[in-house]
């Protein structure tokens, strides 16, 4: 365990201030290989107090100065993407060559996208008889962002690149599970002359560092990916100060497949949406909803490619499943599991843990399962389980689809698939979800407004949305005389 993290505070690597440290620990292997600042609430008002004393500075700069400075990081990201990879490999217990191909390639996508918004973001003006009004969109100040385990800099970077684009400050909390690649690109910072104060990473549990940014009275605004639950305490935290609050929060996703779906690409599209990241992603479509008269011949062919998946070194370029991110995760997934046959599930293929040769042997891995005989109101399909899990149910018509894909407190997204444009654009109005997708899943143009309804969130991400909601609407009214 050679590996020794740091927070970023006001430009500099500090350790905790009490000392403490975490194990961080490789899901491949089961086995701590690093330590991370077991940070505290006064860790995080150090951290405030570098960013109120970067705001005046930061927030005045032109916007393409701005930009220019989130585009330095860019490059110095994009110009170590194969030790970003490897570190995110390593931390997470992804496959190597979908954090080579996907995760660092989308963080730095994220920092070039938001630094171009910094340089077109536009106000409005109307005008009226002898009478102009227009909007200012100011930066609010300090804004905290806490981002998830599962998609480390992909998400941390989807949400500090918007508040910094925006003219605000940034005090960030990555998850304790996987911090590595968060403290690397602090390093980064670190390295370019990044401003100090401007962009501060703050390590340590959720249940301390986390609350600590929520409840600091000077931390203007909350964005938080994560689980519902979480999501619940937050807002109810941050309503008693009316701080604002954007929550991307749990998702029990369907997919809608009717007979007439297009077949070329739909199998390997809903198995890479089943299983994509070890089904550790809340946009992976974990209910299958199957027309009936292509219910089997779409069941046996998903089950047979289920089981043709292999469970391994995430170094291994053989590898296409990696583990489950941390033995609290494996363990709830395994009880998931008990669970679904408790309640009268089949288990086509998988249900059990999976234990590779060699290195890889301890750790914590799960086979791809596919269940079916489950009706909608179970838990195995109201529940978010956040793994390789997926569930069958088979539907005749097209509102007993769309009642089958409403019959969960989620709703993040969904895919349907079909060859009737008609048929999709009807359920894309009526399905209960943030995004929907038609024939395709996980195509995201960062353009677009990303989030959920019911228990899946508050607000929305992406474009325009994201720098609303890291600023301040002032309107001015001059009346020209």
């Amino acid at each position: 365990m050679d590996l020794r993290l740091s927070h970023l505070i006001d430009g500099q690597a500090r350790s905790a201030g009490n000392g403490a440290w975490l194990d961080v620990f490789e899901p491949a292997t089961g086995q701590a290989y690093g330590h991370c600042p077991d940070g505290t609430a006064d860790d995080v008002a150090a951290a405030v107090s570098a960013a109120e004393r970067a705001f005046p500075a930061w927030s005045a700069l032109p916007a393409a100065d701005r930009a220019a400075w989130i585009e330095r990081l860019a490059d110095a990201l994009e110009a170590r993407v194969d030790a970003f990879a490897a570190a995110e490999s390593r931390d997470v217990g992804k496959p190597l060559a979908l954090a080579r191909n996907l995760d660092i390639p989308r963080a730095v996508a994220n920092l070039r996208f938001f630094a171009a918004a910094a340089t077109q973001f536009a106000s409005e003006s109307h005008g009226a008889p002898g009478i102009v009004n227009y909007t200012l969109r100011q930066p609010l100040g300090v804004v905290g962002v806490i981002s998830p385990w599962n998609l480390p800099l992909y998400l941390f970077t989807w949400k500090f690149a918007p508040a910094l684009a925006a003219g605000n400050c940034v005090v960030g909390k990555p998850s304790e599970v996987t911090p590595v690649t968060a403290w690397m690109l602090g390093e980064l910072a670190r390295e370019i002359g990044f401003p100090p104060g401007v962009f501060n990473i703050v390590q340590g549990r959720g249940a301390v560092v986390g609350q600590a940014l929520v409840d600091h009275p000077r931390v203007k605004a909350i964005s938080f990916t994560g689980s519902t639950a979480v999501g619940v305490r937050i807002a109810e935290s941050c309503a008693r100060s009316l701080k604002k609050t954007s929550l991307e929060l749990g998702g029990k996703n369907a997919t809608l497949v009717f007979a007439d779906a297009p077949r070329a690409k739909l199998l390997d599209t809903v198995l890479r949406s089943a299983f994509l990241n070890s089904g550790q992603i809340c946009l992976c479509g974990s209910r299958l909803l199957v027309q009936r008269e292509y219910y089997e011949a779409f069941r046996d062919a998903l089950v047979a490619r289920a089981k043709a998946m292999v469970a391994g070194d995430p170094t291994d370029p053989a590898t296409n499943l990696g583990p489950v991110v941390s033995k609290a995760h494996f363990d709830k997934v395994m009880a998931c599991l008990a669970l679904a046959r408790e309640e009268g599930g089949r288990v086509l293929c998988g249900g059990e843990a999976v234990q590779p040769e060699g290195r890889c042997r301890d750790g914590w891995f799960i086979a791809p399962t596919v269940i079916e005989g489950l009706g909608p109101s179970c838990r195995t399909n109201t529940e978010e389980i956040f793994g390789p899990v997926v569930t069958l149910q088979a539907f005749d018509t097209d509102e007993e689809a769309l009642a089958l894909a409403n019959a969960t407190p989620y709703g993040l997204s969904a895919s349907v698939w079909t060859a009737d444009l008609s048929r999709a654009h009807r359920l894309a109005e009526r399905l209960e979800a943030g995004v929907v997708w038609v024939n395709t899943w996980m195509n995201r143009d960062l353009r677009t407004p990303f989030g959920g309804v019911k228990q899946s969130g508050l607000g929305r991400e992406g474009g325009w949305e994201a720098m609303r909601f890291f600023t301040e609407a002032k309107n001015v009214t001059i009346d020209l005389g």
